[in-house]
């Protein structure tokens, strides 16, 4: 398996400048071949009724998680674009940040197909808040 092609500072420096509507709310946290582990910082923006991160605030995490590890296997390539997002949410978050491990399961020629789990910071991967998959349209 290839190292990946960015490095987190690259990849950092890359949301900023295409997503500046998202990049201050998450935070690379690791990444491997593969794979990416991310953080959505809990603010108020991303509370549903209740004080908890809301769904949309889950589904945006495992996207960006998911673009990050797809885009440090195959270099800037900003229009590889969702085809498919399946999110089943599991138990409440806690009131803390959400962190997200997202792996590439299939990287092909023309689409990539992984999953993610998200978890409450404190929490346990093994005992995730939602899980979700996703397939990618490579350009």
């Amino acid at each position: 398996m290839t190292d990946p092609v960015l490095s987190i500072d690259e990849l950092n420096a890359f949301l900023l400048r295409e997503f500046p509507q998202v990049a201050p709310d998450v935070r690379i946290e690791a990444l491997e071949p593969m794979t990416a582990s991310m953080r959505l910082y809990r603010h108020e923006k991303h509370l549903r009724p209740g004080g908890t991160i809301s769904g949309p605030s889950m589904a945006l995490l495992a996207d960006v998680t998911a673009y990050v590890a797809l885009l440090g296997m195959i270099g800037e390539k900003a229009l590889a674009v969702t085809t498919n997002l399946s999110l089943n949410f599991m138990r409440k978050p806690a009131d803390a940040d959400l962190l997200c491990d997202g792996r590439l399961l299939k990287l092909g020629k023309r689409l990539a197909v992984g999953d993610a789990v998200m978890y409450s910071e404190g929490g346990s991967p093994a005992e995730p808040v939602a899980h979700a998959s996703f397939t990618y349209a490579l350009p």
